[in-house]
């Protein structure tokens, strides 16, 4: 179980005292962000990018999943030491961006208030009771934080 604890938990940052959601959502927009820049720095064709954050979040979904199956029987549901769903929610939102700090930092904010407040059917996933529903409301946060992000940056205005 050290594993499955370690995965869902996102490398212990969901044991911080203050706010385990966010730490969780930190340590993957700095995650990502350097998987950014080691792609930058290896060439790699865009097509090949995309591909790459498209098997990426399935993957940690996927293992999110698992392991959080695994970790519910000992935990309650959707324990606050689960962060494993924003380190997800947050790679949708910050996805294929340029090396841009501010663009990261906009991801975390825009991924932070969507998973909080809960808006447009984020809170139906959220009150459903079962592994998947752990994920799933952070990866619908996620992805109308990369509407919205792609949004700002389209028409300049961040």
């Amino acid at each position: 179980m050290k594993i499955e604890k370690l995965i869902v938990t996102g490398l212990g940052t969901g044991y911080s005292p203050v706010a385990p959601g966010t730490a969780g959502a930190i340590l993957g927009i700095f995650l990502l962000y350097f998987l950014n820049k080691l792609l930058a720095m290896l060439h790699i064709a865009k097509s090949l990018e995309y591909l790459f954050y498209l098997s990426a979040i399935i993957l940690i979904t996927l293992a999110g999943v698992y392991a959080i199956k695994r970790v519910h029987k000992i935990w309650p549901h959707d324990d606050n030491k689960i962060v494993i769903d924003e380190i997800a929610g947050v790679w949708i939102t910050a996805c294929c961006l340029p090396l841009n700090w501010q663009y990261y930092l906009w991801a975390l904010i825009l991924f932070r208030f969507f998973d909080i407040i809960k808006p447009l059917g984020i809170k139906k996933f959220d009150q459903m009771h079962n592994d998947w529903s752990v994920m799933l409301d952070d990866l619908l946060a996620g992805l109308y934080g990369f509407i919205v992000l792609q949004g700002l940056i389209h028409f300049n205005i961040i």
